[in-house]
């Protein structure tokens, strides 16, 4: 048993940091345990290594190592896609050859296409690019959204790039590069998540929990098959006549006796939950019309809108544009029928001839009185991820979601 707890312990340790450290910084967890650790790992406990070292050192063995910390967590390296594709191959070496010649045909064929899958899908997505703005290609991306005037306004440059920031772009620290629709820089595929690479993202993380789920069942029904041999009560679930002492004893012999099955078995069966939760949260995002950058602008709103501090009037679907810093986006069919901004005084802002809208300011407290732009509804969210320059011209008005006022352009794209 001492070995079956040493590897529950480490999966389960390993799993719980990993879902702390990339959950952690969610908005939905913002006031939860789980966020007070991630800043407590992340936050406080570098804080207090760094005040201990200058102290005992002056600060020379953190000075040293912040080279090394700039290089894992501020460029792109491969290190983590080498990691992630070595727990797969060293699993699937040991796993494979211990069912291989238990298993029939038809499942050495599912098999084998929910192994392939996760290769394939991750080479495309570290392949693919994720949607750099380049000055060849920015007024082709500017194209790609409209401006909702609310947590993306046009006129904006990037400090860094030198150049006009599309709606729903941002500039990546780590790519150096600004994106399209920029969701996140995915350390597990050494790029960002964008406009030009969500589709195979979203695809990587499914086939991800598959083979992880499948890998779990598959194992654990053998594994059963074999325990049931020598004893005929055993069974997956704790029957009700044998105690969950003896239930699990037996279970941790099965596991020790072959380890290479038992251990990648349990890998599996642990960390599916935690890539299913990942995968859920994902198409959660693509449900609401949103990105994991804007849904942390859309938190900070909040915050904003809570204090006071957002304001909101009436933007005339005909208001003045700039034709070069924003053309509007012809595929889209709705336009925003507001323009919000938050001050840093609590005071309306001041109005100046260029200033979009009309009429008087009034504060917004709630998200729900701020109209999301980018949520079409869940299928025209995902035609918008998997298809390129999708034309959502042919919408009818039934089609957008009632729970979002909006309004159908008065103008259609001429190739509708």
């Amino acid at each position: 048993m001492g070995t079956f707890k040493i590897l529950v312990l480490i999966i389960l340790f390993i799993s719980f940091m990993v879902f702390v450290t990339f959950f952690g910084r969610l908005p939905a967890l913002r006031n939860t345990p789980i966020a007070t650790l991630h800043r407590l790992i992340w936050v406080h406990f570098p804080n207090a290594v760094i005040a201990a070292d200058e102290r005992l050192s002056s600060g020379k063995i953190t000075r040293s190592l912040s080279r090394l910390g700039r290089f894992l967590m501020h460029d792109r390296h491969p290190t983590i896609v080498i990691f992630f594709l070595a727990i797969m191959i060293v699993s699937e070496y040991m796993f494979l050859p211990q069912v291989w010649h238990d298993i029939g045909w038809f499942t050495k064929s599912t098999a084998a296409m929910t192994v392939a899958a996760p290769y394939i899908l991750l080479y495309l997505a570290c392949a693919a690019d994720p949607g750099y703005i380049t000055s060849q290609n920015v007024r082709y991306h500017m194209q790609l959204y409209p401006y909702d005037y609310t947590l993306f306004h046009p006129g904006r440059e990037c400090r860094t790039c030198r150049l006009p920031k599309p709606a729903r772009s941002k500039h990546c620290s780590i790519c150096k590069r600004c994106v399209a629709k920029a969701d996140h820089h995915c350390i597990f595929i050494n790029s960002c998540v964008g406009y030009g690479n969500q589709h195979y993202f979203l695809l990587l993380l499914v086939a991800t929990a598959v083979l992880a789920t499948y890998g779990g069942c598959l194992g654990l029904s053998i594994l059963a098959s074999r325990l049931q041999t020598r004893y005929p009560v055993w069974s997956l679930w704790p029957p009700k006549e044998m105690e969950y002492g003896r239930w699990l004893s037996i279970l941790g012999w099965g596991i020790q006796r072959n380890v290479n099955l038992g251990a990648t078995t349990l890998l599996a069966a642990l960390i599916s939950p935690l890539v299913w939760g990942l995968c859920i949260y994902s198409f959660y995002l693509v449900y609401g019309g949103v990105t994991t950058n804007e849904s942390l602008k859309w938190s900070e709103l909040h915050e904003d809108m809570k204090d006071g501090y957002a304001f909101r009037r009436y933007l005339p679907i005909n208001h003045r544009r700039d034709g070069a810093m924003d053309s509007g986006a012809g595929r889209w069919p709705v336009d925003p029928e507001h323009i919000i901004l938050y001050t840093n005084d609590g005071k309306p802002p001041r109005d100046h001839p260029s200033m979009p809208g009309e009429g008087e300011w009034e504060h917004i407290r709630r998200l729900k009185d701020a109209e999301n732009l980018y949520d079409l509804g869940f299928w025209n969210n995902l035609l918008d991820v998997f298809v390129p320059d999708y034309q959502f011209g042919a919408l009818l008005k039934t089609d957008v979601p009632s729970v979002e006022r909006r309004r159908l352009k008065k103008r259609r794209p001429s190739n509708v």
